[in-house]
């Protein structure tokens, strides 16, 4: 599910068991994240897989990426791996206004 910036923090501040996954890659996370937040690239492919099926399905994921477009693709890939609770930022961490590390 896609969600605005102010909709995706709130729910992420409220949730129980929240995690916060950023699926750019090692170079773009250096240049600042979301405290918090888990790194999985996404371009890693089936490497990305073999990581997502390690995380705990019962947890809610809050995903980001640097415009919203590889996040989309992540919670796609989540949802059909079995993950019922995952949210997309949208407009990415470009767009994001909230805090970074």
């Amino acid at each position: 599910m896609n969600l605005s910036q102010n909709d995706w923090w709130e729910k992420f501040l409220s949730t129980e068991d929240a995690v916060i996954l950023d699926v750019r890659t090692d170079e773009e996370v250096i240049s600042g994240k979301i405290p918090q937040s888990i790194n999985i690239d996404i371009y890693k492919g089936q490497g990305f897989i073999y990581k997502i099926e390690e995380l705990d399905k019962d947890k809610t994921y809050f995903i980001y990426c640097r415009s919203g477009a590889r996040s989309a693709q992540a919670c796609s890939i989540m949802n059909q791996l079995g993950f019922e609770h995952t949210y997309n930022l949208e407009g990415g961490i470009m767009q994001w206004e909230g805090p970074i590390e």
